[in-house]
């Protein structure tokens, strides 16, 4: 198992350990990239190229986010379509984001994958978790998803929340640490065929 198989399962990882290295190579390349995107005003077709070489793959021309945008890594971020990405969010993204198709990000978001070790004498150390976040979700102004969270579908994120724990599909969230605040009647929502 190489390092980047290894961030991804959640192995610790020792910053200070010459086998991360490779990562701190991908992350200082990713910067470069981050630096470009966020110095120039481009079209929704040139941050998609942009997007696109951060993360490795491509984006699907769907897909909209407005920069500044801001990454750690890059290249364990898996956008679905009809996505949507407002300004000024930040992805730190080594233990790996899969947002699912038509998602709503609004400004400030911070989806993190990543933690240290709680032991104070070993804190260079890192654990990745996966962020899952599903269909149609919204996510507010602001809004904390930490490691290892998965979003259900339909659900709604409220502003400043800081989202600590699952949430279940259909449900709408809030506070620090995020609660619940209300279950969406997705029948009642649901298209009429």
């Amino acid at each position: 198992m190489n390092v980047f198989e290894k961030d991804l399962a959640g192995m610790p990882l020792d910053g200070r350990d010459p086998e991360v290295a490779p990562i701190i190579e991908v992350i200082k390349q990713t910067q470069r990239i981050v630096a470009r995107l966020n110095s120039g005003v481009y079209s929704e077709g040139e941050v998609r190229d942009f997007l696109s070489q951060i993360t490795g793959r491509a984006i699907d021309p769907s897909l909209w986010l407005i920069p500044p945008f801001y990454t750690d890594f890059g290249r364990n971020i898996h956008f679905g379509k009809n996505v949507f990405v407002n300004s000024a969010c930040t992805f730190m993204d080594r233990g790996g984001i899969y947002i699912d198709d038509e998602v709503f990000i609004a400004p400030k978001v911070n989806l993190i994958t990543i933690n240290h070790d709680i032991n104070p004498y070993n804190r260079p150390t890192t654990i990745c978790e996966p962020i899952h976040i599903e269909k149609r979700v919204w996510i507010g102004v602001a809004a904390t998803i930490c490691p290892g969270v998965r979003i259900g579908e339909n659900s709604i994120v409220g502003a400043n929340a800081v989202v600590t724990k699952d949430v279940p599909p259909n449900t709408i969230v809030g506070g620090i640490p995020a609660r619940v605040i209300k279950t969406i009647d997705i029948e009642k929502y649901a298209p009429k065929e």
